[in-house]
């Protein structure tokens, strides 16, 4: 509905549909022009509404026209609207709108006000080097951290609205001499076709975005740290911050990303490069080796060194349960523990860890419904697990079914299921960009910040898995 020049008639139809207690309407006077100041009162500052608002209209002594009145207000933020429609968007946005009775329209001022999370470390990404700095909630303080580490005009920000009731606001970000504009597109089409009663944090739209809708991989990035999502946006990415969330995603993505760390971008490319050895191997050790062990307990014990093999003998003397039973009871019993460690309160939860963790597993193994040998795989998977935390969820998924597979099929039946998963990472692609570069396809030069960690001087091209307009980021355009 356009606005008409009647005021009452304007006024009627927003209290229409603004009909409840939180939303103020504010008779005033524009010298003997009636006017109605619109807002909700706890999404606006109030102090500014009587410097930037009320004062100029106390003091306006020219016509009541759009040009004139525009001019008169101090408030940086402004617009006008034309329709009743992005009045009530506007209000519920915390912005305040003011009519004019005789106007076909309303000034719209922005004034939001309201309680935000300092800026702080996240806990998802602690570093012992490097910023400290952390996404928070507020899609403004988000867009300035971006601002203060990127510099340039090439940063741009498109905004969108997303959700039919929470009408959630959302940011893309790129560097437009690098980003391949279609990339761009792509991800605004997506958005634009989302149709959600509620976008109430990112994972909405991560799941929405994605092609695979029931891929038990990850599709799209994230992370909480201004620095990290700084280097995806150099790298030629797109940058995705949703209003209420302090996780901002990234696209397109790459496996090889959450076997990086922030941490490794601050130490020297020795220790960086080990740390990721580390990560490799306990993710390997984390899938396979429960798995392992009850294929080679069930069908190939000659691969168990003999003194080994005695060892364990001797240890599963007396338990009830068989090898893959057992394996699977310790592992659900693990999976229970970490459940009720991050779902209780936080001291309960760490006695809870404590006490299931030592107690728990100790008493199994001595009244004999457990081996030890058995607990202490379980306990060196779980550890390995975390070495890599973005994809844990994942991981402990495919843990328990390749353990399933080689309890029923054995060594052989593992060996398949693993060449189906690499397959399938192999076909795997995010908006153009497969999944397993840059070891599939191999490229030879992305190798350089792979599982290896090169040297700052040896990276003169961005990621060739990317597809972006300036591949040279060392010595200038490409």
């Amino acid at each position: 509905m356009k606005l008409q020049k009647s005021l009452t008639q304007n006024t009627d139809y927003i209290k229409s549909v603004l009909s409840s207690d939180d939303v103020t309407f504010l008779s005033l006077k524009i010298k003997e022009t009636d006017a109605v100041l619109i807002f909700v009162n706890d999404l606006i500052d109030k102090n500014n509404v009587g410097e930037l608002i009320l004062r100029p209209m106390q003091e306006f002594s020219g016509a009541i026209e759009e040009k004139t009145l525009f001019q008169a207000f101090h408030s940086p933020e402004k617009k006008c609207v034309y329709t009743a429609d992005e009045v009530v968007t506007d209000t519920l946005l915390g912005n305040a709108l003011l009519l004019v009775d005789g106007l076909e329209l309303a000034f719209s001022f922005g004034l939001k006000f309201f309680e935000k999370r300092a800026i702080s470390e996240p806990p998802t990404s602690t570093v012992i080097k490097g910023p400290r700095e952390g996404f928070v909630e507020c899609l403004p303080v988000n867009v300035s951290l971006m601002r203060r580490r990127l510099k340039s005009p090439d940063l741009k920000f498109e905004y969108l609205t997303v959700g039919k009731y929470s009408k959630t606001p959302i940011a893309l970000c790129y560097i437009s001499t690098i980003t391949d504009i279609k990339l761009v597109k792509n991800i605004k089409e997506k958005l634009k076709k989302i149709d959600i009663d509620a976008v109430l944090d990112s994972s909405y739209v991560s799941k929405l975005l994605v092609e695979r809708k029931t891929s038990l991989f990850k599709q799209v990035g994230n992370t909480e740290k201004p620095d990290i999502l700084a280097a995806k946006i150099l790298e030629g990415r797109v940058a995705i911050f949703v209003d209420g969330s302090p996780i901002a995603l990234s696209v397109p993505y790459l496996l090889v990303e959450d076997f990086q760390s922030a941490s490794d971008y601050y130490n020297s490319p020795y220790s960086a490069t080990a740390a990721r050895s580390i990560r490799v191997l306990s993710v390997l050790f984390a899938l396979f080796l429960p798995a392992l062990y009850v294929a080679a307990e069930l069908f190939h014990l000659q691969l168990i060194p003999l003194s080994f093999l005695l060892t364990i003998v001797n240890s599963i003397k007396g338990i009830p349960l068989s090898p893959s039973y057992e394996m699977f009871f310790t592992l659900m019993i693990f999976e229970i523990l970490n459940e009720a460690s991050v779902r209780m309160p936080k001291y309960v939860g760490m006695v809870v860890s404590i006490v299931g963790g030592l107690v728990l597993g100790e008493t199994a193994v001595t009244a004999g419904i457990i081996s030890a040998p058995t607990l202490m795989i379980v306990a060196l998977s779980g550890i390995c697990l975390y070495t890599v935390p973005e994809l844990e969820q994942t991981f402990s998924v495919l843990r328990i079914l390749f353990l399933i597979i080689a309890g029923a099929t054995g060594l052989y039946g593992m060996l398949l299921a693993i060449s189906a998963l690499f397959i399938y990472l192999i076909s795997f692609e995010s908006f153009g960009s497969p999944v397993a570069a840059p070891f599939s396809p191999l490229i030879k030069e992305d190798l350089k910040d792979g599982f290896y960690k090169g040297f700052i001087q040896e990276m003169t091209y961005r990621p060739k898995s990317i597809k972006t307009t300036n591949k040279k980021r060392l010595g200038g355009q490409d």
